[in-house]
């Protein structure tokens, strides 16, 4: 443990030569804080949709014909639940409705008066909205991200939807989502399930797709097999499926963004160990004094271990804080374009912080061992020079 008198010293170094230290202490900040926001954004960003794969059912059906999703036929309910093992089978009408002449869209979710699980959850959104005053009217709930892109369009209390025939159909803005990290419900139109039916045109015995749960997990596979048994022109998703879709790509963003921080730290570290090993004459020649005032070449190692470190933690420690704010309190604005698509309506939504511990103090490992080592060989091959050949 180093005494206070060498504490001392190391302080007065640090200060002595604080000019010296500007550039490599801003450098290291910003490059933590730009792997730190990564971190912390991808993490909050899969966090999220782990929640919300939680709350998705197991299984969604839908038809296929020419190789693309066609209205489902109410009548595959009764065959469906015929299959034992089958729970909380629920007919939805969920479709993307196309803002013309732009190209952004919505996600349009129909529910049912008495879809209790459906009405629960929108219960528990919108708080104490009445929900009969909603289904008895023209009504729709809209996310906060669409009610923005709605007033930017001069569309305050209303919006006029096309109908299939032509048509408009006028409905009243009922309430607004509140905004939260939902990553799906960012561009969300909640209508009731027979306003949705008429938007989409489809018949009273049409659904766009039907949703189950299968409680006991071994059986998926098997349901599977039924259901590709029962209808030739079926086809099946379910939450592994999703899941695994959404991990590829935040892992593969994540990873695009992981080598260049690794191009980046490779290039910064070269660039430190070319700097200390031109070491300039005047800390020769400190290094020289002690080692002739009898400092061993361990102590000379140890002071400029302890000085590096101390500019590793604080870089550390900084960069890790501007990141934090940067994502959770900012909402990360510039970098959330990058990993959620913000071609439709743009994302207003807030990140719930989740910090991977484990992955934060890899990534701190991993920059604190290249750092000291790219100062402490050069100085290393100074100290072990003789004191009077040091100071020539």
């Amino acid at each position: 443990m180093p005494g206070s008198a060498f504490i001392d010293f190391l302080l007065l170094t640090l200060a002595r030569e604080k000019s010296k230290h500007i550039g490599v202490v801003f450098i290291s900040t910003l490059m933590i804080f730009l792997l730190s926001s990564v971190l912390f954004l991808s993490s909050s960003i899969q966090q999220s949709l782990t929640g919300l794969l939680g709350a998705q059912p197991d299984f969604v059906v839908t038809r296929m014909q020419g190789g693309r999703a066609v209205n489902t036929p109410k009548e595959w309910i009764e065959k469906i639940a015929a299959i034992e093992g089958i729970s909380s089978i629920t007919p939805r009408i969920v479709g993307r409705y196309s803002y013309y002449p732009r190209e952004e869209s919505f996600l349009m979710v129909g529910i049912d008066l008495f879809d209790e699980q459906s009405n629960a959850h929108l219960k528990e959104l919108v708080g104490a909205t009445d929900l009969r005053s909603f289904y008895s009217g023209e009504s729709l709930i809209v996310s906060e991200g669409v009610r923005k892109f709605l007033e930017s369009h001069y569309y305050r209390d209303d919006f006029s939807f096309k109908l299939p025939d032509g048509k408009l159909k006028k409905m009243q803005l009922f309430a607004t989502l509140p905004k939260g990290g939902d990553l799906i419900a960012n561009d969300m139109v909640i209508v009731s399930m027979e306003a949705a039916r008429e938007i989409f045109g489809m018949g009273a015995d049409e659904v766009s797709d039907i949703s189950f749960n299968v409680p006991n997990d071994a059986e998926w596979d098997t349901i599977v097999t039924k259901l590709s048994l029962l209808y030739y022109d079926i086809a099946v998703t379910d939450k592994r499926d999703i899941a695994r879709a959404y991990a590829n790509l935040y892992n593969y963003k994540g990873g695009l963004f992981l080598i260049l921080y690794i191009i980046s730290l490779s290039t910064f570290m070269m660039i430190l160990y070319q700097r200390y090993s031109l070491i300039f004459s005047v800390e020769r020649r400190d290094i020289a004094v002690l080692r002739a005032m009898g400092w061993s070449i361990a102590d000379v190692l140890r002071l400029k271990f302890y000085e590096a470190f101390i500019i590793v933690l604080g870089s550390f420690l900084a960069g890790s804080l501007l990141g934090y704010i940067y994502v959770f309190w900012l909402d990360a604005p510039g970098l959330v374009g990058i990993f959620l698509d913000s071609a439709n309506i743009p994302f207003d939504i807030s990140f719930v912080p989740h910090i991977d511990l484990g992955t934060l103090g890899s990534i701190f490992l991993f920059f604190a061992v290249g750092f000291l080592a790219s100062v402490l060989i050069p100085v290393w091959r100074v100290a072990i020079t003789a004191p009077k050949e040091a100071m020539g």
